[in-house]
C-alpha cells in the first residue's frame, strides 16, 4: 500500500472552542518534516487533539504525537485517537523507552502509598496462594478416588530431576553444617571441659532444625525456579492455552505430578540430610574432640530421643507443599514474555525461601511451648 503524497498532516481549529483542534491528513513517516512543521505551529493554548479524522497512522506519527502531549502537558483523555488505531497507539505506548521517569517522591504520604500497596500486593497473593492450595487439595482428593487420573510417568520423572539429581549437593551441605555446628560448640564447651555435650548439640540440632531447613532451602532454590521457569516457558509460549483447548486440566498435568514428586523425596532427602550432618559431628568429634565413632553413637543413642526425629520429620511435607505450590503457581502467572519468566522465577525463590525460615520458626517456637 503507498502513501497518499496529496493529503500531507493538517491541523485545524474545531468548534468546540480555540483550545481544541483536530488532525487530518496522513500521518505517516513519508511526512515527519511536515508533522514536525504543523505540530509546531498548534497554538500554545491547545488543550486538546482530535485525531479521530487522521486517515492513515503510523509507528512515526503516534510517536510524534505523543511526544507532542508529553510537551504540552495533554493526558490521555485530551488525545483522542480513532478507534482502528487503537490497537497501534496502545503497542506504541506499551513499547516506549524514552519517556523520563517520574521523578520518586521521597515524602511520609509517598512513602505510606508504596507501604500500602506493597501489604495489597502481599495479601492478593496470599489469597492466591491459599486459592491455589485449595484447588489442587481437590485435584489430589479426585486423583485419589479415580486413580486412572494418576500420571505415573510424569510423577517419576520429576521425582529424579527434585531427588536423586539432589542428592550430592544436600549431603555435602548438611555434611559440611553439621561439622561446623560441632567445631563452633566444641570451641565453646571447651573452655569448661564439657566436649561431650557436642553430641547432643549436633543431634538435636541437625534432627529438629538444619537437616530439614537446608534440604528445603535448596530444593527451594533448584526446583521452584525450574518449575517456574518450565511453566512459565510454555505458558510464554501458549502450551497452556494449547492444553485447556485439547480439554485438559493444566493444574492436573502438570503441578499434581510436580506436587507429589515433591511429597515423595523431600522427606527422603531430609532423612539422608540428617544422616549427613550427624556424620559431619562424628567426623569432627573423632578428629578433633578425642571422642571415638562407638562412643559418640553411644552418647547420642542414650541422650537423643526420637521425638526430635519426628519433629524434624513432621516438617518435610508441609515445606514440599509449599515449594511445590509456589513454584507452579508463579509459572502460571507468567505473562507471556521472556521478562515476565525471569521476574517470576526470582519471585518464586524469594517466597519459598522467605516462607520455609518462617514456618520452620513459627514450629520452633510452637514445638518448644508444647514441649516436644
Amino acid at each position: 500500500m503507498t502513501d497518499d503524497t496529496g493529503s500531507p498532516p493538517r491541523w485545524q481549529q474545531t468548534q468546540a472552542g480555540p483550545g481544541s483542534i483536530a488532525l487530518t491528513g496522513q500521518w505517516t513517516l513519508a511526512h515527519a518534516l511536515a508533522m514536525s512543521e504543523q505540530l509546531r505551529g498548534v497554538p500554545a493554548d491547545t488543550i486538546a487533539v482530535d485525531a479521530s479524522a487522521i486517515g492513515r497512522l503510523d509507528s512515526a506519527g503516534v510517536m510524534q504525537l505523543m511526544r507532542f502531549a508529553q510537551r504540552r502537558g495533554l493526558d490521555g483523555e485530551q488525545l483522542r485517537f480513532n478507534d482502528e488505531h487503537a490497537a497501534l497507539v496502545q503497542v506504541i505506548e506499551d513499547v516506549a523507552d524514552d519517556r523520563p521517569r517520574k521523578p520518586r517522591d521521597y515524602g511520609f504520604a509517598a512513602a505510606l502509598e508504596r507501604l500500602g500497596r506493597a501489604t495489597h500486593t502481599v495479601v492478593r497473593d496470599t489469597v492466591q496462594l491459599v486459592g491455589f492450595t485449595g484447588e489442587n487439595l481437590s485435584k489430589l482428593a479426585r486423583t485419589a478416588r479415580e486413580p486412572r487420573r494418576f500420571r505415573l510417568t510424569a510423577t517419576v520423572y520429576h521425582m529424579e530431576q527434585v531427588g536423586l539429581d539432589a542428592v550430592p549437593l544436600v549431603a555435602l551441605l548438611s555434611y559440611l553444617i553439621g561439622a561446623v555446628i560441632a567445631f563452633l560448640g566444641s570451641t565453646i564447651l571447651r573452655d569448661f571441659g564439657a566436649e561431650i555435650f557436642v553430641v547432643e548439640l549436633v543431634s538435636i540440632a541437625t534432627l529438629r532444625e538444619l537437616a530439614v531447613l537446608m534440604t528445603a532451602i535448596v530444593v527451594a532454590g533448584r526446583t521452584a525456579s525450574s518449575f517456574t521457569a518450565q511453566i512459565g516457558a510454555m505458558k510464554a509460549r501458549e502450551e497452556i492455552d494449547a492444553i485447556r483447548t485439547l480439554g485438559l486440566d493444566p493444574v492436573e498435568l502438570l503441578v499434581i505430578p510436580r506436587l507429589l514428586a515433591l511429597l515423595v523425596t523431600l522427606p527422603l532427602l531430609t532423612f539422608l540430610a540428617m544422616m549427613a550432618g550427624l556424620a559431619g559431628g562424628i567426623t569432627v568429634g573423632a578428629f578433633d574432640l578425642d571422642i571415638p565413632p562407638q562412643m559418640y553413637l553411644a552418647r547420642m543413642h542414650e541422650t537423643v530421643e526420637v521425638r526430635h526425629f519426628l519433629v524434624g520429620m513432621s516438617k518435610a511435607p508441609v515445606f514440599a507443599m509449599v515449594i511445590g505450590l509456589i513454584g507452579c503457581l508463579e509459572g502460571l502467572r507468567v505473562q507471556g514474555t521472556a521478562q515476565s519468566v525471569g521476574e517470576r522465577t526470582t519471585s518464586s525463590v524469594v517466597q519459598t525461601i522467605s516462607l520455609v525460615i518462617i514456618i520452620d520458626a513459627l514450629a520452633a517456637l510452637w514445638f518448644m511451648h508444647m514441649g516436644w
